[in-house]
């Protein structure tokens, strides 16, 4: 069967078949996705849980161990990993790569309510999930700050308007907010007034309680009308707090602002986040595993201007980082050099063919088997990625040599005198097998890429399907358009009426032709050394292969660095934000980088982020820069700093201060306190090792309160007292809760922060016994002071170990 002869005979069927595959190709392209990479994310799920005043050995014990035990029996997890803080534990569940996760995530949320019953009945809330992998990137960053406002009224339009909004933008997964300052009435009592006057700390908290209240009041019915019954029982702010009567004495009222100073401040006075030099609030977005980024980017970007005219003119909303530019901008340097292949794939083709048609009919095949190849792509489900279009560009080599083949037949028939039509015939019934035969052949290369499996299988599947496509359609091409054409189109010239230029470029292929013949002539009359010099190639490569460094993915320039900072475990959270602030102050005076923003909290831990100025003028990459910091960050004395250029693609689910991890398990948990410290020891004296660290934390300091049980009981006093009171005055207790219709906000009582900072406070505090007698807390003299190994951050012991590359 002569399958060409059908469309040389029907130039109009052919050309509409091509301009179809050209149509369906330029759809298919502006409908297709731009992406980074394929999507390769595991399908990743975070479980939260809290118990406020649970130690860490509690978390994992009466939390995390519940939780797990029912997560091991849901099918495709490929590791499970747990860490617990003090009153709060949180579980990463990364499953296998072809599992949805929105089944995944129905299957966790049955799992939680299976453990539910096997977990502390004092906590808040149950465990929640959300679909997160914790050691992704945000995908964009962007900034509140004002000259004018507090720092409470812009966080109350970052996390009211901006924040809500953003979570409801389809592939959006999180929304942190950090330096966070939502308003709060607090209340910070003096315990030399409570104990002047003889009140318990308890009676201030009763006091907050009982006169700050929303509760139905009920309707009247009349006659003829009907009225809604109102009061006005909450109290807004701080004004309103401090006239409150917490007790009596003397028959003289005393009043709250006699026994606390009550203010405006905010419900988390212990976060600090700064962009550049300039106290903020920044919003840090991630997308849900498997999303595009592009794609949440541009649904975030779209909100902006809304959220723009929404906002009042004293704040200022400003992009610090986006992720889809550098994937933009990646992509259109490779879309250049795709262009600028056919380009030279063209040229080549005319230096060679020096015939106007003959280039122009071969050339026709790349673009529309390009074009025919994004229609299968959209069809697939794929995206324009750094590797779809890597393929593309590879494949136009492949593509233009069946139509060269079909070409180069058709003119030999030419110029043996056959007429257009008839060489046409003739040429592509003869080569018509070998273009099949070639086609198949490029295809069975890719073939077994097919069937890899792993993240680098899901990782090539898009390139060697686009490329194999590709090089289909260019088959089809060659056996359809091209011998159409050239029955057509080709004109062929005779030898002597050939330019000056084309007798030229002929006596150059002549000239390469004479010294290929002499250069062959020689290694034919010398066998042996021609298989020497091929034994000695041969060697070279497999050395090359054996010791050139290997790697995942190459480390990429972005522009962005991320980092962290680890001071002591006993620091102040005002002596950790100055250490932050001298760290930022050093990335922002560096001349490669543009902005910079930092975070504080209530923790021993920092976070920090650096955009970089575009290349050029910056010369230096992000890796040499990051190179160029570490010596002038390691001055700042008493923290240390981890930089790190963000991975393109994130394997595991824990969020770390390095790129590669190592997990230490053990049944026994005292045995991974003491070999945890001995290994990183001894990993920071190999070579090669920078920023080793542990996210085992037990040299925090702590007060041990010893309970008299005996005494307590005697005195009417109970244990649950002794806590409750120790958590008002040291835990920033919400004591009440203000409602509003946009928000709720807390009103807080603790103890002045002088008195935060001195243990012998607790000889100061009072509690109230069964009798309503006071009874000081000290007054069997059991509180001291001692250093005990307390865990800020340990691992559960039935976490699954693994070690792998992030």
């Amino acid at each position: 069967m002569h399958f060409s002869r059908l469309f040389i005979e029907r130039p109009v069927m052919t050309a509409l078949v091509t301009l179809a595959i050209l149509l369906f190709g330029i759809v298919g392209y502006r409908a297709l996705p731009v992406a980074a990479l394929p999507s390769v994310d595991y399908p990743t799920i975070q479980v939260s849980a809290a118990l406020p005043g649970a130690n860490p050995e509690t978390m994992a014990s009466a939390v995390a161990t519940p939780l797990e035990r029912q997560f091991s029996t849901i099918a495709g997890v490929e590791s499970m990993s747990s860490s617990n803080t003090q009153g709060g534990t949180s579980v990463t569940l990364q499953f296998a790569l072809d599992r949805n996760i929105d089944a995944a995530a129905q299957d966790v949320q049955a799992a939680i309510s299976k453990a539910g019953g096997d977990m502390p009945p004092e906590m808040p809330r149950p465990p929640t999930y959300q679909k997160v992998n914790p050691s992704d990137n945000p995908v964009l960053f962007l900034a509140l700050s004002s000259d004018t406002l507090p720092l409470y009224t812009v966080d109350e339009y970052a996390e009211n308007l901006l924040a809500q909004r953003i979570s409801m933008v389809s592939g959006v997964s999180q929304v942190f907010t950090y330096g966070a300052q939502k308003y709060a009435v607090r209340v910070r009592v003096n315990p030399d007034n409570l104990t002047a006057r003889g009140i318990a700390l308890s009676d201030v908290t009763t006091a907050v309680q009982q006169n700050n209240v929303n509760l139905p009041t009920g309707k009247l019915y009349g006659p003829k009308q009907n009225f809604m019954v109102q009061t006005h029982g909450q109290l807004t702010n701080a004004a309103a707090y401090k006239p409150l009567i917490v007790a009596y004495r003397d028959n003289l009222p005393v009043r709250l602002e006699q026994v606390a100073v009550v203010e405006d401040g905010v419900e988390t006075d212990k976060s600090v986040a700064w962009l550049n030099d300039q106290r903020g609030i920044i919003l840090a977005i991630r997308r849900q595993p498997g999303t595009n980024t592009v794609d949440v980017v541009e649904g975030i970007r779209a909100l902006l201007p809304k959220f723009r005219a929404e906002i009042p003119p004293a704040l200022n909303l400003t992009i610090v980082h986006d992720a889809s530019e550098a994937i933009k901008s990646s992509i259109n340097d490779v879309k250049y050099t795709l262009v600028l292949t056919i380009c030279l794939v063209v040229m080549v083709i005319f230096l060679f063919l020096r015939n106007l048609s003959a280039t122009i009919i071969p050339g026709i095949a790349v673009p529309l088997s390009i074009m025919g190849t994004f229609a299968v792509m959209y069809l697939l489900g794929y995206s324009v990625n750094i590797l779809s279009l890597m393929a593309l560009t590879l494949s136009v080599g492949f593509v233009v040599d069946d139509a060269i083949v079909m070409l180069e037949n058709i003119m030999r028939y030419r110029e043996m005198g056959r007429p257009p039509m008839q060489a046409a015939m003739l040429a592509s019934r003869e080569i018509g097998f070998t273009i099949v035969s070639m086609t198949i052949s490029l295809v069975a290369v890719f073939i077994p890429v097919l069937f890899m499996g792993g993240i680098v299988g899901r990782l090539l599947h898009e390139f060697s399907v686009t490329i194999v496509v590709a090089i289909l359609i260019s088959g089809f091409i060659s056996l359809t358009l091209t011998p159409m054409l050239g029955s057509r189109f080709l004109r062929f010239q005779p030898e002597d009426r050939h330019g000056r230029v084309y007798r030229g470029l002929e006596k150059g292929f002549e000239g390469i032709t004479h010294v290929y013949d002499v250069t062959l002539k020689g290694v034919l009359r010398h066998p042996f050394l021609t298989l020497m010099v091929a034994v000695a190639m041969l060697g070279g490569t497999i050395y090359l292969f054996m010791t050139i460094p290997t790697g995942f993915i190459p480390s990429q320039d972005t522009g962005f660095i991320q980092g962290a900072t680890l001071a002591s475990q006993d620091i102040s959270f005002e002596n950790l934000a100055k250490h932050q602030r001298a760290v930022g102050d050093i990335l922002e005076h560096d001349p490669n980088l543009r902005s910079m923003g930092a975070f504080a909290g209530d923790s021993n831990q920092g976070f920090l982020f650096a955009m970089m100025k575009p290349r050029p003028p910056r010369k230096l990459t992000v890796d040499e820069v990051m190179m160029e910091l570490r010596p002038k960050l390691a001055k700042v004395p008493g923290v240390m700093v981890f930089l790190q250029n963000p991975p393109p693609i994130t394997i595991n689910g824990q969020n770390t201060n390095s790129v590669y991890q190592m997990t230490l398990q053990s049944s026994n948990l005292q045995e991974i306190y003491a070999w945890a410290p001995k290994l990183m020891g001894a990993m920071r004296t190999l070579p090669g090792f920078l920023d080793v660290t542990s996210d085992l934390q037990i040299q925090s300091p702590q007060l041990d309160v010893a309970i008299d049980r005996d005494r307590a009981q005697s005195l009417g006093v109970s244990a649950s007292q002794i806590q409750d009171v120790l958590y008002s005055a040291f835990g920033a207790r919400q004591a009440s809760t203000i409602f509003t219709p946009s928000n709720q906000y807390a009103v807080i009582v603790e103890v002045a922060p002088e008195f935060q900072q001195k243990p012998d406070s607790l000889s100061k505090l009072y509690v109230r016994s069964s009798q309503g007698s006071l009874v000081p807390l000290d007054s069997d003299r059991r509180v001291k002071r001692v250093r005990a190994a307390f865990q800020c951050w340990t691992v559960s012991p039935l976490s699954i170990t693994f070690l792998r590359a992030r």
